[in-house]
């Protein structure tokens, strides 16, 4: 697998800022979780996970967990983005879920697997909490409550890859690339971040002169603005009316798994 990820610059901490900052000051900030699943986990819970969440920073390309070989470290997002990639050969990489400051890695682990056919890889830098397999799944044991919250969290990324497939399948490209611009935005809590076509390439599996087109009808219709390398998204609306229906489903899933209200 060569992917080549394009984000650099992006996301609330950057990577040389956080070299800077003394590790003292990373951890108070990981105190008052930006990560969703952390958030809504019981007071007793997190005091569970509490002494086995490490803060690290998230760097673009790093493989947080390598097809087919044992998961080594959980991962909870704070901020950034990263991807789960399905390969096939000579090259034939696709993204198949996004996981963000919404979710966690390692969800084969909580669903009693040690490992993923997928590759999981940061796209976008950012800060993250991150644990030993054995240490959460100690906490699972000893917490009905935990284990019930990070299942359901596993059925609802299970629904967002059921909800690729579809759109692959069945979504016209532009229509495709709508909904993951939005998806992307979810997860950043940006409006403008870099992406290149080579990189759309991958995570669509397409062609890039099929990502040039697609971008340009966004364009042209007035729902992005393509610079140098990055994209800035003008109508988020716009974007969700011409997925047609391809977003929505597993976000819409995702609130009601979890119990979060609209």
């Amino acid at each position: 697998m060569n992917l080549r990820l394009p984000f650099a610059n992006v996301g609330k901490t950057t990577i040389k800022q956080a070299a800077e900052a003394p590790l003292e000051d990373l951890i108070e900030q990981s105190l008052h979780y930006a990560n969703r699943l952390l958030k809504l986990m019981t007071e007793e819970d997190v005091h569970l996970l509490r002494p086995h969440l490490e803060p690290v920073m998230l760097e673009t390309r790093e493989v947080l967990e390598a097809a087919h070989e044992p998961i080594r470290r959980v991962y909870f997002p704070e901020d950034g983005l990263v991807s789960v990639v399905a390969t096939l050969p000579r090259g034939r990489d696709m993204e198949v879920g996004i996981i963000g400051r919404d979710g966690m890695t390692g969800t084969a682990f909580v669903q009693h697997d040690d490992r993923s056919p997928h590759t999981t890889i940061v796209q976008a830098p950012g800060a993250a909490l991150v644990m030993e397999p054995a240490a959460l799944r100690d906490a699972m044991d000893r917490s009905p409550t935990l284990t019930a919250l990070l299942h359901r969290y596993a059925r609802a990324l299970t629904m967002q890859i059921a909800s690729t497939a579809l759109a692959n399948g069945r979504s016209k490209l532009e229509e495709r690339l709508a909904r993951w611009l939005v998806m992307v935005q979810d997860r950043l809590d940006t409006d403008r971040f870099a992406i290149t076509h080579e990189f759309l390439s991958v995570m669509l599996g397409v062609r890039r002169p099929g990502v040039t087109v697609a971008m340009h009808i966004l364009e042209g219709k007035g729902l992005i603005r393509s610079v140098r390398g990055a994209v800035q998204i003008k109508d988020r609306d716009g974007l969700i009316e011409l997925a047609d229906g391809a977003y929505g489903m597993a976000e819409g899933e995702y609130r009601r798994l979890l119990g979060i209200r609209s």
